[in-house]
């Protein structure tokens, strides 16, 4: 029997909701669907707070996630956001999931902190958007359930990126913690072209990166995120595909 497997290429690098957005067109769910995995992760300040919708970049057609969230200023250490994680109704290999990105985010923070895990107080990766990315990411990946996850080489650009520590170099801090051991290269560009949580998920969930391997294509997804890259190619490609 053909096993399945899904393969992501990422020439503009990969984001959160980028991950939300290819895995949510690749298990093929509906908004509605969508919303109901939202609600189930049981944070009322999520609810109906996403959509998935037909997007252009330089006249290519893809899908984007639209999310609208209330601003806010909680600094969540791991342990509450794994609380929430268990508290949820997602399913068990979704908290799962879930659960090893957060603690593999907050390994690198710690050590980029210079304290312990428990110590390590998130900021922009313990907001509500890195919430529901992850959560929702984590339960679409365990409903198409892969055999195997191949991931293309990560695309790295310099520059700055802004955040609540000040002005970084990127790749941020986080991001180079957990690059240990995968490959990338340098891209035309400026700016941060892998997040914290969408490295934290990639590797979660066992990404294995390289070459395409051999396989057949059955259905196929483009993700943008929200940041438009002059001299890449915008977007990441999704691929369902059988072994």
């Amino acid at each position: 029997m053909k096993q399945q497997a899904i393969v992501l290429r990422t020439p503009s690098g990969i984001s959160g909701d980028m991950l939300l957005t290819g895995l949510a067109r690749l298990a093929n769910v509906s908004n509605a669907e969508l919303s109901a995995i939202v609600d189930s992760i049981g944070v009322e300040a999520l609810h109906d707070c996403v959509t998935i919708e037909p997007h252009h970049v330089n006249w290519i057609t893809g899908w984007q996630a639209r999310i609208t969230l209330p601003h806010e200023h909680h600094h969540r250490t791991p342990a509450v956001i794994y609380d929430i994680i268990d508290r949820s109704a997602l399913s068990d290999p979704a908290k799962a999931l879930a659960r090893r990105a957060f603690a593999i985010l907050a390994e690198a923070e710690a050590t980029v902190h210079g304290c312990t895990v428990d110590e390590v107080h998130f900021h922009e990766v313990g907001a509500l958007d890195s919430i529901l990315d992850t959560c929702v990411a984590a339960s679409l990946f365990t409903r198409i359930d892969p055999a195997e996850f191949h991931c293309s080489p990560l695309p790295m650009c310099d520059g700055v990126i802004r955040c609540e520590h000040g002005l970084l170099a990127s790749p941020p801090p986080a991001v180079q913690e957990m690059l240990s051991g995968i490959p990338v290269y340098g891209a035309d560009g400026m700016g941060e072209t892998v997040t914290p949580t969408a490295l934290a998920f990639l590797k979660a969930a066992g990404a294995r990166f390289g070459k395409w391997p051999q396989c057949e294509v059955v259905t196929s997804a483009r993700a943008y995120g929200g940041k438009v890259f002059e001299h890449l190619p915008n977007g990441a490609n999704f691929f369902l595909v059988t072994l």
